[in-house]
């Protein structure tokens, strides 16, 4: 193989032009499929994560009020909702809350060690629930201890309190005690009251899933807050195992049970954890597919540029490749010849692709806060684009060799 690199080189340089497109085209399909594979595993990673919610039994009420009613009537008619929903056969528990995981947007604080820090330490999601919301989403306490009645306060929507207990997601305790020591401590999550740590749960998504989120992923907290707030609230509903179609057949007719001045309705009104996750990563889905299906085109459009040219080389040489043959050369001989002569094109195609797949890489970090791309990513990519070019040429390569003598007797 080595005695044909220099008739090869002096080929490619007869052939300036097509060469320079196809390496080119090369490096920029080599570029785009590393970054889009990238982002494929990295949406689909996201996707997957945990949200610490028994999501095969839980559904989420989204409760509107209808006519006008203090925060004391809707405290009470709260009160009275859960009690009606507990009782049902087919439901565990329920509770009412703020907002719940995966629910997109949601509640979130900035969080200081000290009332008077000027740059916080880390950003929290927030949530307020009664005692019953730990077990009503399915969460698992894993340190200290659930609320207590007499804990939970009543909030309205023209006020904010700031409870004296808090349970922490298990990666906000780690972020603030590195030391493991969280259970007890106190931090600031709004003005200058401190919420003292009384339990750590493992898992909890925020509330958002975007690009924002992610630096401060599973850090959440729960306050011990009831709302009676006059726009409406959100009740979790946790199913018995294998009775969460029943339980949200049950629960809407149980609650306009206890009164008709309320709304439950839409797409939104009552939602199990199966369309909540689906809607909540629509977008990461819907990216993830789109690089798929550029991946596949470019990678396309590049194997048939590669098959198009060598075969359009193959036919011009015609005579050429005889009389190689005539002079003895083996059918394996032409057939390693333009797999090298591919080969040569594709490594200089994939140099100059390494160097825009890394710039292009940094740009999305600058411009969308992306992760820096793995150097396996890279691997991976060079890999794909040498088996697709010496894949495509092969067919064309194997005409080649199938050239007869004769052809070398035979005018141009």
């Amino acid at each position: 193989m080595s005695l044909q690199i220099k008739p090869i080189l002096a080929a490619l340089r007869r052939h300036k032009a097509g060469t320079l497109l196809i390496a080119l085209q090369i490096a920029l399909t080599l570029a785009i499929v590393c970054n889009a594979l990238f982002i494929i595993h990295d949406r689909l990673a996201h996707i997957g994560e945990a949200s610490g919610v028994d999501e095969a039994s839980v559904f989420v009420i989204h409760n509107q009020w209808g006519g006008d009613q203090s925060e004391q009537e809707i405290d009470a008619q709260v009160r009275a909702d859960m009690a009606a929903l507990r009782q049902l056969p087919s439901v565990r528990d329920a509770a009412p809350a703020s907002g719940y995981p995966l629910q997109g947007g949601g509640w979130d604080n900035f969080i200081t060690m000290t009332p008077d820090q000027v740059k916080p330490t880390t950003d929290s999601a927030v949530y307020g629930g009664d005692e019953h919301l730990i077990d009503s989403l399915g969460l698992q306490l894993v340190a200290g201890r659930n609320f207590r009645p007499d804990e939970v306060a009543t909030m309205g929507d023209q006020q904010m309190v700031i409870p004296p207990v808090v349970i922490v997601t298990r990666a906000l305790a780690d972020r603030l005690f590195p030391d493991g020591s969280a259970l007890g401590k106190s931090f600031y999550a709004m003005g200058a009251t401190p919420s003292t740590i009384i339990g750590i749960v493992q898992t909890m998504h925020r509330q958002g899933t975007s690009t924002w989120d992610r630096p401060y992923a599973g850090q959440a907290l729960i306050w011990p807050l009831r709302r009676a707030d006059t726009r409406g609230l959100y009740y979790v509903v946790r199913a018995k195992p294998g009775e969460l179609a029943e339980a949200m057949r049950e629960a809407p007719r149980a609650l306009y049970a206890q009164t008709r001045m309320r709304i439950i309705a839409g797409k939104d009104g009552i939602q199990d954890y199966a369309r909540i996750r689906q809607r909540a990563y629509d977008r990461d889905r819907g990216m993830a597919i789109l690089m798929g299906v550029i991946c596949t085109v470019l990678l396309a459009i590049t194997a048939a540029g590669i098959v198009g040219l060598t075969s359009f080389w193959v036919g011009q040489r015609r005579k050429q490749i005889g009389v190689r043959r005539a002079l003895g050369a083996r059918q394996r001989d032409i057939l390693g010849y333009f797999l090298t002569e591919n080969l040569l094109i594709t490594g200089g195609g994939v140099l100059l692709g390494l160097v825009l797949a890394v710039g292009m890489n940094l740009w999305l970090i600058v411009r969308f806060a992306s992760q820096p791309m793995p150097i396996a990513y890279l691997g991976v990519g060079v890999l794909l684009l040498v088996l697709l070019g010496q894949g495509a040429v092969l067919a064309p390569a194997l005409k080649a060799s199938r050239v007869p003598p004769v052809e070398a007797t035979r005018s141009v």
